[in-house]
């Protein structure tokens, strides 16, 4: 065991209450949301930011120590990277994004250039057992997965919104819609369901409203899947329930096709029968026509109202409108009519 002092702790470690010294072990077991000490050996120009557990996003240089957490990542428009196998101090590892996941990378996109390359330094360690100096590996989450109970959504309506694929608008629709509901008087709770752990977007819907709001990193999930995907969500949106919000609001990140679990929450009967409205968020009229036919095909969902750049305009407003026979309604220009469009959905016209 030796002790480290780090420069910046990553918002995927943001439940672990870690101090800038931590004790490192040089046994490293190769789990997803264990945490890990790396030394940075690179600089970057592009995407060379982390985000802190303070929620601040802090530039990163070679020499930095950071703490970050094990797993994968499969991003259309980042980086893609697996959990290594065995690890040892002194091997290389890549950051994958900007929450403080560290894999390896075998994919980056040109837009963000080659990933951060990082020196494994050992695993962080906590001590859980008061007056006595046995560390255990430190890992991601306030509580586990397991402990979540049956899924109840208490009668509390939800709001979901699915995009086409990864920046599709998703959270500035939900935050549109969050910011609208609470200037109408609505109590509302938000969360994130799936994608790799960043807590940038449950954060702008705090700033938009929320008075509370949950990703699935909170359960100890560092990237979603479809094996995990389900559970977390129905774990969130039970987890909001309890606390008696007027609306929850449900951001599933990534796309409707992708590996992050989207495709298999909507396959579960349970959560698909709480979605009070479903809003497609969509890059462009041609994903827009895709997605809205994989909701209605696929999952037998009508989306409420579509939204994203795809209507950025009134040339995709009225191809959507006309080709799909959906609203169109753009989340920054008019954010306003959004949310009273949702709270018509939810509650009918004099709500």
């Amino acid at each position: 065991m030796k002790s480290v002092v780090v420069d910046k702790i990553a918002s995927v470690a943001q439940h672990s209450d870690l101090a800038d010294d931590v004790r490192l072990s040089g046994e490293i077991p190769c789990e997803e949301g264990v945490l890990v000490a790396v030394r940075v050996l690179n600089n970057k120009s592009r995407y060379n930011q982390l985000e802190l557990t303070s929620g601040r996003m802090a530039t990163v240089a070679a020499g930095d120590v950071i703490v970050g957490a094990l797993g994968h990542r499969n991003a259309l428009r980042g980086y893609s990277g697996k959990l290594p196998t065995e690890l040892a101090v002194g091997d290389t590892l890549q950051l994958l994004n900007i929450g403080g996941v560290l894999g390896l990378c075998d994919s980056a996109n040109p837009d963000v250039g080659p990933p951060f390359n990082c020196e494994v330094l050992g695993t962080v360690l906590h001590f859980p057992y008061l007056g006595e100096r046995i560390g255990v590996p430190a890992r991601v989450g306030e509580q586990n997965l397991d402990d979540a109970p049956q899924f109840d959504t208490a009668g509390v309506p939800v709001v979901a919104l699915a995009g086409t694929c990864m920046d599709s608008g998703k959270t500035a629709a939900a935050c549109a819609v969050v910011s609208r509901l609470r200037q109408r008087g609505k109590s509302v709770a938000a969360c994130k369901a799936t994608g790799v752990s960043l807590r940038r977007d449950i954060l702008a819907m705090q700033d938009a409203g929320a008075h509370e709001a949950m990703i699935f990193s909170d359960f100890g999930i560092v990237t979603t899947t479809a094996s995990n995907g389900p559970e977390l969500t129905r774990a969130l949106l039970t987890r909001l329930a309890a606390n008696a919000p007027d609306v929850i609001v449900l951001e599933l990140g990534d796309g409707l096709l992708g590996s992050y679990g989207v495709e298999a929450i909507l396959e579960d009967a349970a959560i698909r029968d709480s979605l009070t409205a479903v809003l497609l968020c969509a890059n462009d009229p041609v994903s827009a026509w895709g997605g809205a036919r994989i909701l209605r095909e696929q999952h037998q969902i009508e989306p409420a109202v579509v939204t994203g750049p795809a209507t950025d305009n009134a040339v995709g407003i009225e191809q959507i409108q006309s080709r799909m026979g959906l609203p169109a309604i753009n989340a920054l220009a008019n954010a306003v009519e959004l949310g009273d469009h949702v709270a018509a959905a939810l509650w009918g016209p004099d709500a």
